[in-house]
């Protein structure tokens, strides 16, 4: 979702662009065009499995003092604390340090954006970001999300689906049901019983992706029956962008597959967690369904916490699996209308 904003400091400054990511970040790295280059570093500050030594964070500082960056701008969502990142940039000598603040920096940044958010207003993620770089005077022409589509993979990914079972040159659509917070998870019996009533009203054939959770993927396939079939940990992530590209639709927890989804420009179906409502698709046809978060897995985030008391539910559509199926009726019927196929 940051990759407008990167696309405008790339192309008003003509700079190069190097991202500080974790080791998880990394992997969508090389499919970003307008990204260079790459640190990785699992910064204690972040959610990650694979913490940095304090060691390691004092080699990190080193590193990026020697590299001589003229600029730091840091994206943040709004529950997210700043001051770890902007201290790092503040340590390695970076002269300017762009950032949201709710707290004074004083001179930590030189270009201080006091953060408003979620209090006075909320702005989906990419305007957020792309509202940031305008401070340091960046021309925003594309707002579109970025990412390269590997068409060159699509013959192997052709034969990835015939040999579990799919028919490409037929109707067929993907579920996505993996997450990595389990606060986001859509529940297997939800996602098995709103399959079977995608299946009672058309012949589709459902594909069920995931990076690894092979298991829950393959007990969905099972549940479901008739034309699905398990797919997890089948696909590259060059693949799998690939595949998101060429399916009529996308039927997605609001996870990464959602943005990939709105960067190729495939329409998306979200069944959304009650959580951060900055992140919906983007620029794509979608539509969005809620669900509520189990109370023990709820922010401790005092942020978080306020919006999602803010929350009027009595408003929002809710994700039950027969309004998944309706929705997802709707939405092949209107790309039918407008292209004449669901191929």
């Amino acid at each position: 979702m940051s990759t407008p904003a990167i696309k405008a400091l790339k192309e008003t400054l003509h700079c190069h662009i190097t991202v500080l990511v974790s080791t998880m970040g990394a992997a969508v790295v090389p499919e970003i065009p307008e990204i260079d280059d790459a640190i990785i570093c699992d910064v204690p500050w972040v959610q990650t499995s694979n913490v940095a030594l304090p060691s390691q964070f004092h080699e990190l500082v080193q590193q990026l003092k020697e590299r001589r960056f003229d600029a730091a701008v840091i994206f943040t969502v709004y529950s997210q604390n700043p001051m770890p990142s902007i201290l790092l940039a503040y340590l390695a000598e970076i002269p300017l340090r762009l950032a949201y603040c709710r707290e004074n920096p004083y001179h930590l940044l030189t270009h201080w954006i006091p953060d408003e958010e979620p209090y006075s207003f909320i702005r989906h993620q990419v305007l957020r970001d792309v509202e940031m770089v305008t401070r340091i005077g960046c021309i925003v022409k594309d707002r579109q999300l970025s990412i390269r589509v590997r068409e060159g993979l699509w013959p192997l990914v052709w034969n990835k689906l015939q040999s579990i079972g799919i028919d490409p040159e037929q109707p067929w659509i993907i579920l996505h049901p993996e997450v990595s917070e389990q606060k986001r998870k859509y529940a297997v019996a939800d996602w098995i019983a709103a399959g079977r009533k995608i299946l009672v009203q058309k012949d589709y054939q459902l594909l069920i992706t995931g990076k690894s959770n092979e298991t829950e993927a393959t007990a969905i396939a099972a549940g479901i029956g008739g034309k699905c079939f398990a797919a997890a940990g089948l696909f590259s992530l060059q693949e799998l962008i690939v595949l998101i590209a060429h399916a009529p639709l996308l039927v997605s927890v609001n996870t990464s597959t959602v943005h990939i989804a709105a960067a190729v420009h495939t329409p998306v179906l979200v069944l959304y967690a009650l959580t951060n409502p900055q992140h919906t698709p983007w620029c794509v046809s979608n539509e969005v369904l809620y669900f509520d978060v189990p109370t023990n897995l709820q922010s401790k985030n005092e942020v978080v916490r306020y919006v999602y008391q803010s929350f009027s539910r009595e408003e929002l559509p809710l994700a039950t699996p027969m309004r998944i199926a309706e929705t997802v009726s709707s939405m092949l019927a209107m790309r039918r209308a407008s292209s004449g196929s669901l191929e």
